[in-house]
């Protein structure tokens, strides 16, 4: 391959080079001990921690449904996972029967989902033994059994067209009980404390990006491969 346009080859180079110089340090340790890609996820799950709180709001969306009974009976297809899922249902005031992997529970359903609030709240704030402490066993696997029995029953209410029930448990599983768990042990931070930082990452990843392009450009244009823009003749018969 012939260098027929020294400049823009020597340009095209530098930036090459310079793109994977940059690189490198990405990869290194150097942001409070870990790597860019590494501090970058870090960040922005802490920023969309901070903007998942919505149990204060689903707190009050349910006190409608204090005092409203239900009884349904979800099959949770591991036996070993009754027993502890009882406790659950059982500490919220609920009648609970067990059959093997079968489940019936008779109970307040807004008490049900107060409890469970109040226990994704606790695992969102990283107060896990609080929960552990509450069932005897860890507080992580308690969102997970309460995930799994409130998904049973939303199918339930959604067969049985109680919507308005449906859709309240949808969103303390949805905005409450998985951002917590998903979550867990995560610091939540506010877009607005670290609006800076937030910006100078999405700028840097436009700028890098048109680096290695331009890089590209000029290392093409360096040694004669140029692009144009083709143009179709149309022919009239």
């Amino acid at each position: 391959m012939t260098i027929t346009n020294k400049g823009p080859f020597v340009v095209g180079l530098a930036m090459g080079i310079s793109f994977f110089a940059v690189l490198i340090l990405i990869f290194s340790p150097i942001f409070h001990g870990k790597n860019g890609l590494d501090y970058a996820d870090d960040l922005f799950n802490k920023l969309s921690k901070g903007s998942s709180y919505f149990i204060p709001n689903l707190l009050k969306s349910n006190e409608k449904f204090l005092g409203k009974s239900f009884r349904v009976a979800i099959n949770l297809e591991k036996a070993q996972t009754t027993e502890p899922t009882a406790k659950l249902f059982t500490a919220a005031g609920a009648k609970v029967e067990t059959q093997g992997g079968v489940l019936t529970i008779e109970g307040d359903l807004g008490k049900v989902l107060q409890n469970t609030l109040r226990d994704s709240d606790l695992i969102f704030k990283n107060n896990d033994s609080k929960v552990t402490a509450l069932y005897g066993y860890d507080g992580r696997e308690v969102l997970h059994n309460w995930w799994t029995a409130l998904i049973k029953i939303d199918r339930i209410f959604k067969k049985n067209l109680q919507i308005e029930e449906s859709k309240m448990v949808t969103e303390v599983t949805k905005k409450a009980i998985e951002p917590a768990y998903n979550f867990y042990q995560i610091e939540p931070q506010k877009v607005a404390d670290r609006v800076g930082i937030m910006t100078l990452l999405l700028v840097f990843y436009v700028v890098y990006t048109l680096w290695w392009g331009y890089s590209i450009f000029y290392l093409f244009e360096g040694v004669g491969l140029t692009m144009k823009k083709a143009r179709v003749k149309k022919e009239v018969g």
